[in-house]
């Protein structure tokens, strides 16, 4: 596995996707940290961390995915769900504020030059130019990292699967709020569109 991981995640076809790990999402400052332990994601972030590092060190190119949201851009379909079961979407859904704290990167942060998409859904290929920048790069491998992994994650793995990207999760630089559903996640995405691996699997095969 070691040598083939190594051929397969080649710096010249790669890609570093990280997804989410931002302010509202990661940080006990943040919107959630209000209601969700914020304990259970932090050794995620420091994996991720060092990952961008060996992403870089490689020069393979990390591109960081975040929800940059406006009331414009809310979702109806996505509030009106939050209403029927019984939230309040207008004191619910503001999340990741485009220009708020909220919005910032958590953890690995981009550099000047590091690509940077912005999205309002949970994958981030839907309505975003994502596809054609990786394509432009001459990357047909992705590493994802992120938050959360059974949410904007698988989200964003099975639309890479689907347009054809050999999709790789790391799976500790992942976190879910709850054991369970990270590790149900994770499950579901080796069976079905990603290979598993992990922070010093990737670091070790780009130093060899």
């Amino acid at each position: 596995m070691a040598d083939d991981l190594k051929a397969w995640i080649a710096p010249s076809r790669t890609a570093v996707l990280v997804i989410d790990m931002q302010v509202d999402f990661a940080s006990p400052e943040g919107a959630l940290g209000q209601y969700v332990d914020m304990a259970a994601v932090q050794p995620a972030v420091a994996a991720a961390e060092r990952l961008v590092d060996a992403a870089r060190g490689a020069r393979v190119p990390v591109i960081f995915v975040g929800l940059f949201t406006t009331p414009e851009t809310d979702s109806p379909s996505w509030k009106e769900r939050m209403r029927r079961r019984g939230g309040d979407p207008d004191n619910e859904s503001a999340l990741c504020r485009e220009g708020q704290p909220g919005s910032d990167f958590y953890g690995p942060k981009p550099l000047p030059g590091e690509v940077v998409v912005h999205k309002t859904r949970y994958s981030g290929f839907a309505g975003t130019d994502l596809d054609a920048r990786l394509k432009a790069l001459g990357v047909d491998t992705l590493i994802v990292a992120g938050l959360t992994t059974e949410c904007c994650v698988d989200s964003t793995v099975r639309d890479a699967f689907s347009l054809d990207y050999h999709v790789f999760v790391a799976a500790d630089a992942c976190a879910a709020y709850e054991a369970d559903i990270h590790a149900a996640s994770l499950k579901v995405m080796e069976l079905n569109s990603a290979i598993l691996t992990d922070t010093n699997a990737i670091a070790a095969a780009w130093s060899r």
